[in-house]
Parts: structure tokens; sequence; C-alpha cells
């Protein structure tokens, strides 16, 4: 079973405790696979806890699915956020980018490709505010495709 990981970047660093219990209750429950987009806020916390829930159950693993290669993605990264994507990079154990450069469309093919993946979408997604957003579409995404939705917003 695969969960994909879809939210916004100012998401609030509270919902780790429940990121983190619900990647422990669905690794339980026979997923085994967890996807993230690596984009900077609910992505990267996404990424982390998959990786800490990894340390106690290592029978789970990280994929990364990103728009194009790390140096592009990060480019308007802050040093921080730089710093937390290469510790998730290396805490991955596949990665894969949907595009070999940045395009106008790789973040759409990125959110496409984690949702195809996905029997499982975790969200953190505030619909009233948000609708337009890379994190409304992938919802959507999921949505269209019928699998479970998860949103800890």
């Amino acid at each position: 079973m695969t969960v994909s990981f879809t939210g916004h970047r100012n998401a609030d660093p509270a919902v780790r405790t429940a990121l983190y219990n619900t990647i422990k209750r669905l690794a339980e429950a026979g997923a085994d696979t967890f996807c993230a987009g690596g984009a900077a806020g609910f992505d990267t916390l996404a990424a982390q806890e998959v990786i800490r829930v990894k340390s106690e159950m290592p029978g789970i693993k990280l994929r990364l699915v990103l728009p194009c290669p790390p140096g592009e993605q990060t480019k308007k990264f802050s040093r921080e956020m730089k710093e937390a994507y290469v510790l998730v990079l290396r805490g991955a154990d596949e990665q894969e980018c949907v595009s070999p450069h940045y395009t106008p469309g790789c973040m759409k093919a990125r959110n496409q490709r984690l949702i195809d993946l996905a029997d499982i979408c975790i969200c953190y997604y505030d619909s009233e505010n948000n609708s337009a957003s890379g994190t409304g579409q992938t919802v959507r995404m999921a949505k269209k495709k019928g699998i479970q939705i998860i949103n800890l917003f």
C-alpha cells in the first residue's frame, strides 16, 4: 500500500504529531511506501516524519517524487530549507524526477505522479482559502481517483 503527501508550504509545524501518528498507524496497517514531493513546508515535515517512523519500523520506504532535479527545485529555498531538503534526500530510499529540468508544468506532473502511485493521500489542505493551490489541485486529483484522503488541517 502506497501513501502520498500533499500540503501547503506554510504548514503549521504542530502538525508533526498528527503526521507521525497517522504514518505509524498506516504502516502498522500495511502501508509500506510513503511518497513526498520535496516541496518546502508540509512535504518536508511529512518526509521527516516518515524517516522518524522508518527508524522504528525499518520495513517502510520513503520515495521522493520530485518535479525536477534537486538543485533546480531548491533554487529559491532559504539556507535552512536547503539543509532540511538535503537531510530528506539522504533519508530517502528512492527518488525520481518527473522532468529532467524545471518546466512550467513539472509541478503539476509531480502532483499527478504522486496520486498515480497512491492508495491513500495524506494532506494538509485549507479548502476555504487555497482551492486554486497546487495542494488543492492534488486533492482534486485524489478525489477523482477515488482514493482515501486524510486531511490533517
